[in-house]
């Protein structure tokens, strides 16, 4: 057994961050309040309810208000603070979108002064910022262990009351308080180029497994275009295979966090073209079958936008951040789509839904600068549109969702639940002690399942076979009851 890998900060952050909603007239619903995430079963986004009487009447709280609190454009607008931002947006600061949020976000409150540093290695020089306490006042939460929130970041509001201003409010709670408020949200879904599926003879969205497979021969039999792009050379967008597991390969949203850890034989096939055996089998097969790109190894990320919008491309696996790049890659934008992933559970197809970055508020900060923080969260939450204008599911409960969603209109749009009250770093230890790291940057296994296919060297069974081998190893080191 190898030794457990320790990490000084990790965890949660990770496990949602691939994460990415869904919308359009799709059902949501929102996970019970005990272990849950915010994104579980309730019809659509939710209607806000009306905060208490009491807090409704008051004016501006005294002190530094909640996020339930602050009413945007009628609260504070004579706060005089410069807040600092550090974020991982170099492109959206290189393009002024950012600077232009701000410009309107000073039309209302005028003296509040907020100074945005875009950072290129954010996941790194996040970390070693926070370990300091000296890095402004906002900051997009890096992997921290959610027992550690309080250590650096403000209590935004109770996860009660901000359930019901936010999707995915429990994406960073914890002991019932709420850290941060996703910047926007996604679901896990397929970029297409609707141009090459129709091409193709492809007239209705594969819905399973082999619905899928048939689509992607079409598209090689029909057309010029590569059937399935992997981006296998990239390394990290290999890792979005890993967002279908629970919600979309089990229906069942309490999979992820709760059930996986515990799973005695998760990677066998049900017979049934669900499951997670099911979902990598798709990358093995398309594989095997010669239905991706002529040379996995030098796949091009940047340039596969421009290839896709061209029409050079039939699909990609990516979560739905990825729609807007492709869509503006080139002068067919009209072409992209974004469908559900195609697995069918129980005659439902199901889609993930989450947070992506959070904004967070420095803990050391002065009460002025966390109220103006707060306000600028909000603000840039409710008013700000960069949600909708990046192709994002709403993370306010009152928000729109782009018309980019509407494939997914009749599947049932799930956020994975919370982990159970004491386990909350089971999965970040079993993907540690496995070595597998699922939804954690385990890139490496996924590329495995390209090699071998392409090479032949290994059956799709031999690996799922290894993989159960290092996951019963791990639940035995760390002695997890296994089921």
């Amino acid at each position: 057994m190898k030794l457990r890998k320790v990490l000084a900060l990790t965890l949660a952050a990770v496990m949602t961050m691939s994460l990415v909603a869904c919308g359009g007239s799709t059902e949501t619903t929102e996970a019970p309040a005990t272990e849950e995430k915010t994104e579980a079963p309730a019809a659509e986004a939710e209607t806000k309810e009306e905060a208490p009487a009491a807090e409704a009447e008051a004016e501006a709280p005294a002190g530094v208000p909640t996020y339930s609190q602050v009413v945007v454009g009628e609260d504070y607008t004579d706060l005089t603070a410069e807040i600092k931002w550090i974020h991982h947006k170099t492109d959206r600061a290189e393009d002024g979108t950012i600077d232009a949020m701000i410009a309107e976000f000073n039309k209302v409150y005028p003296n509040i002064t907020v100074v945005p540093e875009a950072v290129t290695d954010y996941a790194e020089d996040s970390l070693l910022r926070l370990s300091t306490g000296d890095w402004g006042d906002i900051m997009f939460i890096p992997a921290v262990d959610k027992a550690e929130l309080g250590n650096y970041f403000v209590a935004l509001d109770s996860y009660e009351n901000m359930d019901k201003e936010i999707n995915f409010a429990n994406q960073w709670e914890f002991g019932g308080q709420t850290y941060g408020v996703p910047y926007m949200a996604g679901a896990q879904g397929i970029v297409y180029n609707k141009a090459v599926f129709e091409a193709a003879g492809v007239t209705e969205l594969p819905k399973t497994p082999d619905e899928f497979i048939a689509a992607l021969q079409a598209i090689k039999d029909n057309t010029d275009a590569i059937p399935l792009y992997t981006n296998y050379a990239a390394g990290w967008t290999m890792g979005a295979w890993d967002a279908y597991i629970g919600t979309v390969s089990e229906g069942d949203n309490t999979y992820m966090n709760q059930k996986f850890a515990h799973d005695a034989d998760p990677f066998a096939d049900p017979g049934d073209g669900t499951g997670i055996y099911n979902l990598y089998k798709i990358l093995y097969d398309a594989v095997a079958n010669g239905l991706i790109e002529d040379d996995y190894t030098t796949t091009d990320w940047e340039g596969c936008k421009g290839m896709i919008n061209r029409g050079e491309i039939g699909c990609m696996v990516l979560g739905s951040w990825a729609f807007v790049q492709m869509r503006d890659a080139g002068e067919n934008g009209d072409d992209i789509g974004y469908m559900p992933f195609p697995m069918t559970v129980g005659g439902t197809q199901y889609v993930a839904a989450g947070g992506d970055y959070s904004f967070a508020i420095n803990v050391n900060a002065s009460d002025d600068n966390k109220t103006a923080s707060m306000v600028f969260i909000k603000w840039m939450t409710e008013k700000s549109n960069w949600c909708y204008n990046e192709g994002g599911y709403t993370v306010d409960k009152d928000g729109q969702n782009p018309d980019m969603y509407s494939a997914f209109d009749g599947c049932t749009v799930l956020g994975d639940a919370s982990a159970i009250a004491g386990e909350e770093t089971l999965l970040n230890d079993m993907n540690a002690e496995s070595e597998l790291s699922f939804n954690a940057g385990g890139n490496a296994k996924v590329q495995r399942i390209v090699e071998a296919a392409a090479t032949g060297s290994e059956s799709f069974d031999d690996i799922m076979a290894d993989w159960k081998a290092a996951w019963n190893d791990a639940q035995a080191y760390l002695e997890i009851e296994a089921n």
